[in-house]
């Protein structure tokens, strides 16, 4: 089976993870911080905070924002589950915005109708979670226009797009963001097996999403509430969650970062290949917005209809071709449902789940793997 997407392990990363194992730590010790500087250094910003996945991530963004049972909190239906949890987590409302028909991303002109809806009502949304999905960038110039006019504070979702830039920026650096989140899981552009990663500029938040991660507990002795009793004190100031990630799973994560850049000329150089292969067949590509440069985690591709998605999903997965759906639309899940959701809410989502398919890229995918997946869905188109 040739997989969607898999992880890329060397001979350095075997090492570095052996290195810890051999150390006097194991959960938190000196790796956790060299992953933390590698992601940070790498992308630009200023401070990095790393936990055990970003879901993790997404949940203690929402909270270090403020997030609680009075606020709103939209995000996208073409999205992991997690997107929209992280504000559920807090107690907060949850609402979504449609995607742009050709990225497959938030849909800037859809979230300004709402925006305008929302404010006449006065339930403008607190906090905003953006999805660069399959490592495409959102439209961030028309986005920072609204986060301006309207006042929400924006979470980017970057778990795919690791690498990616926005106009000559990477993403992590973005201005407009005030919290990106990495996945580091194993089909993520990098892996540290399971884990994940929040950055932002403002130290503050950055400081509350390190007290949360490990249960809301202080030992700067600055920053203590009560007089320092000795080298064993310590106070929980908040109620956090152990949101910890390993020194065995850091240092794989910082060996990974170290290739980050050959893992994303091969996935590029694999995006390539399939718009020139794909090129003739009737189905659409992925199209790519101007200014961006997209990570490319996925190669998502557009069928006609739903009825031929079926047949042709089929066909591969028998040909030994794991492609994969990205994604159910969440506002269509069951526990949305039951929050008021319901079918024909955000009909370009709709749409575009029930006609997607995602083709394998990888980096270790080979030439002649990409050239045996499109021979497949030829054969399963014709």
């Amino acid at each position: 089976m040739i997989p969607y997407g898999r992880q890329s392990i060397s001979g350095e990363d075997l090492a570095a993870v052996e290195a810890v194992l051999r150390s006097d730590w194991l959960t938190q010790g000196p790796a956790v911080p060299r992953f933390e500087r590698a992601v940070a250094d790498y992308v630009g910003a200023p401070h990095a905070v790393a936990v055990n996945s970003a879901t993790s991530a997404l949940h203690l963004a929402c909270a270090a924002l403020g997030v609680g049972a009075a606020s709103r909190v939209w995000t996208v239906p073409n999205t992991f589950v997690a997107s929209a949890n992280c504000g559920r987590y807090c107690g907060a409302e949850v609402g979504f915005v449609d995607i742009d028909p050709r990225t497959y991303c938030l849909d800037p002109h859809d979230l300004a109708r709402r925006l305008e809806v929302a404010s006449g009502q006065g339930r403008l949304p607190d906090v905003i979670v953006s999805v660069d999905f399959a490592g495409q960038p959102c439209d961030y110039q028309a986005i920072a226009q609204l986060k301006a006019e309207y006042g929400f504070r924006l979470i980017d979702d970057a778990s795919h797009a690791i690498g990616a830039t926005c106009s000559d920026v990477r993403v992590g650096a973005l201005p407009v963001a005030d919290i990106t989140v990495f996945s580091f899981h194993p089909v993520k552009i990098v892996t540290s097996a399971e884990g994940g990663m929040l950055l932002t500029a403002d130290p503050a938040l950055a400081a509350a999403a390190r007290r949360l991660r490990s249960h809301g507990i202080e030992r700067d002795p600055v920053l203590l509430e009560c007089p320092d009793e000795g080298a064993w004190y310590y106070e929980q100031q908040a109620l956090g969650w152990n949101y910890r990630i390993t020194d065995l799973q850091a240092a794989l994560g910082a060996s990974q970062v170290a290739r980050i850049d050959g893992f994303l000329a091969r996935r590029r150089a694999l995006a390539q290949r399939y718009d020139t292969l794909l090129a003739e067949l009737p189905l659409i590509s992925p199209w790519q917005r101007p200014g961006g440069v997209s990570a490319r985690h996925l190669y998502p591709v557009l069928l006609r209809d739903k009825v031929q998605r079926r047949e042709v999903f089929e066909r591969l997965r028998a040909s030994g071709i794991g492609v994969q759906v990205h994604y159910l639309p969440v506002h269509l899940q069951p526990y949305y449902r039951r929050l008021g959701f319901a079918p024909g809410d955000f009909p370009v989502a709709e749409d575009y789940a029930e006609r997607t398919l995602s083709l394998p890229i990888y980096a270790d995918l080979s030439d002649a793997s990409q050239d045996q997946v499109v021979a497949a869905l030829k054969e399963a188109l014709s």
